[in-house]
């Protein structure tokens, strides 16, 4: 019954409890080009089976992305992705959301190249009104070169949540009443784009990208925007509190979501800006949730 609702609700196997009828299943063989634009080097992204799949390319000359045509305030986002293969070291892959302004919110995927036969880094953090340095780091737990995955996001006034397919790997919830702040009030448009960033990406910057392997390709489905579109001047939606997402099945993880996320920290996680001394003798004020999972 739990794994129903989520399937139900955004299209992945979350795990609640109830059933809930206003949230819509996710869209099959969505076309790039219904909600989706390139933002740079057009002719580096190939589009396939009607415009249902693209391939970004990354070569010695430039990589190349896309962006959302609207802005959303809260929401589900995903894509379906299938990484750079072989020997990537020294690429990006991003997919992450962020407003228009100089104090941006912004929620990232960015997943690390690496050397034939290492496993893939997911780098992912959360940028509240101009603010970063929130890195999280895990191994993934499968190959994903091999096959496409799900990776999306969960974002209401309660809380952001990152997905992996159907497992939890991180949340940050809406610390407001600790001094923290939280995107709430700035629509935010989804980018997505491949890129070189040999200069910090792999083994922070000791391993360059091999150009003799290039180009790098990305490959790409799903396009799922689920969300309340608006203006990228608006400060509420108008539809805030009307939408799944705001009820209460999903103001928080269930006690099932958590230990996954558990399972993800004491088995994947590499690194957590919340324990490193060394960088914030400090601990960030939101961490202190963080250490309660």
């Amino acid at each position: 019954m739990a794994s129903f609702l989520w399937t139900l609700c955004l299209g992945f196997l979350f795990l609640a409890s109830g059933t809930m009828s206003a949230a819509p299943r996710k869209p099959v063989d969505v076309p790039f080009g219904r909600n989706y634009v390139p933002t740079w080097a057009f002719d580096h992204i190939n589009y396939l089976n009607g415009g249902t799949e693209i391939q970004l390319k990354l070569d010695k000359y430039t990589g190349t992305g896309f962006q959302s045509k609207g802005s959303y305030l809260f929401g589900h986002f995903s894509m379906n992705i299938k990484m750079v293969p072989g020997d990537s070291a020294g690429t990006v892959t991003a997919f992450y959301l962020s407003s228009q302004n100089s104090e941006h919110d912004e929620i990232d995927f960015e997943f690390l190249g690496t050397r034939t036969g290492q496993p893939y880094i997911l780098q992912t953090n959360v940028y509240t009104g101009g603010k970063g340095d929130r890195e999280q780091r895990i191994y993934l737990w499968f190959d994903p070169t091999k096959d496409y995955h799900t990776y999306s996001v969960l974002w209401n006034t309660f809380l952001i949540v990152y997905f992996v397919d159907d497992v939890p790997i991180r949340v940050f919830k809406n610390s407001k009443d600790l001094g923290v702040r939280y995107p709430f009030n700035q629509p935010m448009k989804i980018y997505s784009s491949l890129w070189n960033a040999d200069d910090w990406a792999t083994r922070g910057g000791l391993e360059k990208t091999d150009w003799s392997k290039a180009p790098f390709v990305a490959s790409y489905k799903g396009f799922h925007i689920d969300g309340c579109e608006e203006s990228v001047n608006a400060r509420f939606c108008k539809t805030q509190g009307k939408r799944w997402w705001d009820q209460k099945e999903f103001q928080d993880l269930d006690a099932q979501q958590y230990d996954k996320l558990r399972w993800v920290r004491q088995k994947y996680t590499i690194y957590n800006y919340c324990t490193d001394r060394a960088r914030f003798p400090t601990m960030a004020p939101e961490c202190k949730r963080d250490q309660d999972i």
